[in-house]
């Protein structure tokens, strides 16, 4: 009897201790449930608490001082930086892809200059060089939903017997540098005589000369003694329609030549409906430098038809190969720059600004930290550099006497001695456009947290 009492006390105590370690684990189950569970409604909270933000309407008044809103974009910036340290596996990245596109133009323009350069054989019309592709879609960083124009540069020389000088245009209080082309001809007298192949067109005194000289540059392409770039463009315009027909994609893309006056733009149309917009600018180039002047239109109302502003679009274009040369297999930069870009629409902050801020960032951190375990960084220092900026009303132009500029890119000895250009000179002396900026930016860091938060 005794012995049995004890087995079934023993047995009573097991149970016991059974009960008690289900409840716990039934406990600790309830416990991982409800942590979860609170995670998930904590982030759904916020990203909710984040979409009636930025729906809500601004409460500020507008005559609110740029200083105010200064303290403000220092004061949340706590708040981004531990938004920053969120994963990134959050990032809906904007999905890229314009390399098939940039292949199919660049072999197309290039067909044209074939063809362009058989037309003009002999003639007195300007040579045209290799063209090369500009801007994002070339860099490799435009946003999927851009409706992307593929810009290609044609650079011009002189015909024989030509000379092309570039004259400073006074450009008054604007800091953008335009110039004038000024075409001369010069003497081949000494040429004639000894070799016989190109007669002088300057001191020929034959009439039949003279009737050549009416389809001569200076008489098709010029205004006075300056190249027109609105009679470069439609010069442009019909040797594109005349060489179509003669080009191998003519069987399978529909031309649409589209109006612009200072360059020429078409449109292409594929079987399938897909369209691409091309845009040819012409220009010259400043010696053996990677700067032309070009005939791209400017923000001026009223452009001149001889103006040609400098472009540096050609020296962007280089610096970006120059970065993907040096930089790891799995650099994230142009990811970093195609979703500011992806942030823009809708906020006067332009591209060309956050590009200049990412050109600095390239040129001055390691370019081993601009991969994927590190690009939360990188985007807080985007964001970082820019604020700095705009508080200082001041963003120096990439190329304007920087003294840490890649070998790889040749600038002309005016832009290596020249004093920094201030693309935010206009914040200087316009407090409203100041306070503006410094709202707007406000905004864009709100897009970006986001983002990164609800992944759009």
């Amino acid at each position: 009897m005794t012995r049995l009492l004890r087995e079934m006390e023993r047995k009573t105590q097991q149970q016991r201790s059974f009960a008690r370690g289900a409840l716990l684990f039934s406990a600790l189950q309830q416990w991982q449930f409800w942590a979860i569970a609170g995670v998930v409604v904590v982030l759904f909270g916020l990203c909710w608490w984040l979409r009636k933000r930025s729906q809500q309407p601004d409460s500020s008044s507008e005559e609110e001082s740029s200083s105010s809103d200064s303290e403000q974009v220092q004061d949340e910036g706590g708040e981004f930086e531990d938004h920053l340290l969120f994963s990134e596996m959050y990032i809906h990245w904007p999905v890229q892809n314009r390399v098939s596109e940039c292949v199919t133009v660049k072999d197309l323009v290039d067909n044209f200059m074939l063809v362009f350069r058989s037309l003009l054989l002999n003639s007195l019309f300007p040579e045209l060089q290799s063209a090369i592709g500009l801007g994002s879609a070339f860099e490799g960083w435009s946003p999927c939903e851009e409706d992307v124009i593929y810009h290609v540069l044609v650079p011009m020389k002189p015909p024989r017997s030509h000379t092309f000088h570039l004259e400073l245009w006074d450009a008054g209080e604007t800091m953008a540098r335009n110039f004038r082309i000024r075409v001369e001809q010069k003497c081949t007298c000494m040429r004639e005589r000894l070799v016989g192949d190109v007669p002088c067109f300057l001191h020929h005194p034959e009439e039949e000369q003279r009737r050549n000289e009416k389809h001569s540059l200076l008489d098709t392409l010029c205004t006075g003694f300056y190249l027109d770039a609105q009679k470069t463009a439609r010069w442009f315009h019909l040797l594109v329609r005349s060489a179509w027909v003669l080009l191998p994609q003519a069987s399978s893309f529909r031309l649409k030549m589209l109006p612009c006056s200072r360059s020429c733009k078409f449109q292409l149309t594929r079987p399938d409906q897909k369209r691409i917009i091309i845009e040819i600018l012409s220009g010259v180039q400043q010696g053996d430098s990677d700067i032309f002047v070009t005939s791209q239109s400017t923000e001026a109302i009223f452009t001149p038809s001889t103006m040609w502003p400098e472009s540096y679009a050609v020296a962007e274009v280089k610096f970006f190969q120059h970065v993907a040369q040096q930089a790891p297999r799995d650099t994230f930069h142009l990811k970093c720059l195609q979703v500011c870009a992806h942030i823009l629409v809708g906020i006067d902050i332009s591209t060309y600004t956050l590009k200049t801020v990412v050109m600095h960032l390239l040129n001055t951190l390691p370019l081993g930290g601009w991969n994927r375990r590190e690009v939360m960084m990188r985007l807080q220092d985007i964001m970082e550099y820019l604020c700095a900026c705009l508080e200082e009303k001041r963003l120096n132009h990439f190329f304007f006497g920087n003294e840490n500029m890649p070998e790889e890119i040749i600038l002309p000895p005016a832009l290596q001695m020249a004093e920094p250009h201030n693309i935010f000179q206009h914040l200087v002396h316009d407090p409203e456009a100041h306070a503006k900026a410094l709202h707007e930016f406000n905004e864009l860091k709100s897009r970006l947290v986001r983002l990164l938060l609800c992944g759009h």
